[in-house]
């Protein structure tokens, strides 16, 4: 069993914890309990929230010792630091081997404790330039939704959160298990971490030019050679054009979008097939078993062989 431990501080963001409660404290029927959830802060007892109520927390900062997961939800207000009992506890936790990781503003609170110094983060992007002037030493990014070093992952604002909690799922569970949550949540799909923040509202002319039915033509058509000028062609419109409405309404591009389903697909079909590496990679639109794991190399960090032995759903 994982354990995940959430630190509050007061005025805490309900919405931000509920992010990770939600993703990583509900049983679910039909799918095997993979995660313990609990809640600590450096005071037990009442505390305050930016919902108007309190919440009464009773376990304290101890409590990180025994998590695999530490979350930050929020830090607020951002220019107060973390006291040196929290820094202590929080760099104890990481050094033990603990994945710390925050959501929106809680990357103020792990920048303070020094686990991001020499790395590249994110934070909501209206916190951007005060993050940035605060802790030089960290390269912010202000236009991914999350970043995810493995050992301390960063989110954007509260929604991000959402996203790379689910990330941090599929990394652990595999691929259909986090698809198994993402539905019981009525989640959309599961939006990389370099997609943009948020993008431009379309104007009103373009309201109706949605990209879900292309989108869903695509989704059946994995399995064969879709360019850029094939999916322009079926939408009627221009290959710029194209472009354009993928960065305003998914926050990438044709491109990025298409690969990052092909290795979704083939996620599932590793943990749930005996299929060979040749005709996985043939069936999500890959080619060949060496392009497969050259792009499992690149967007996962293992192999396809690697993947499949990890998260293989029934073992044969």
């Amino acid at each position: 069993m994982h354990r995940v431990v959430a630190l509050v501080r007061p005025p805490q963001s309900t919405f931000e914890l509920g992010c990770a409660a939600q993703e990583f404290g509900i049983e679910r029927p039909g799918l095997p309990t993979r995660y313990a959830f609990g809640v600590c802060t450096e005071r037990p007892g009442p505390v305050a929230t930016l919902a108007g109520y309190d919440m009464l927390v009773t376990d304290g900062l101890d409590a990180l010792a025994r998590a695999d997961t530490v979350i930050i939800p929020g830090w607020l207000p951002t220019k107060e630091p973390p006291s040196p009992a929290v820094v202590r506890a929080l760099r104890s936790a990481h050094s033990r081997g603990a994945r710390v990781v925050s959501i929106c503003s809680g990357a103020f609170a792990l920048a303070h404790a020094g686990l991001l110094d020499g790395r590249r983060a994110t934070t909501h992007w209206a916190l951007a330039d005060e993050f940035a002037a605060r802790f030089p030493a960290i390269r912010i990014d202000p236009d991914v939704l999350y970043v995810d070093h493995g050992d301390v992952a960063t989110s954007a604002g509260a929604g991000a959160g959402i996203d790379l909690c689910m990330h941090l799922i599929r990394n652990d569970q595999g691929a259909r298990y986090a698809a198994h949550v993402a539905r019981t949540m009525v989640m959309p799909p599961h939006r990389e971490g370099g997609q943009l923040q948020y993008s431009a509202p379309p104007h009103p002319a373009q309201i109706d030019d949605t990209l879900a039915p292309l989108l869903e033509w695509i989704t059946g058509r994995l399995s064969e050679p879709v360019t850029i000028e094939r999916l322009a062609a079926h939408a009627g419109i221009s290959t710029r054009t194209l472009t354009r409405r993928f960065s305003d309404q998914l926050g990438t591009s044709p491109g990025q979008w298409l690969l990052a389903q092909r290795i979704a697909a083939a996620r599932d079909l590793l943990e749930s097939s005996d299929l060979s590496l040749d005709t996985v990679a043939r069936r999500v639109g890959l080619s060949s078993a060496t392009n497969l794991r050259r792009r499992f190399l690149n967007s996962l960090g293992t192999t396809p062989g690697a993947y499949r032995r990890a998260f293989r759903a029934t073992p044969r």
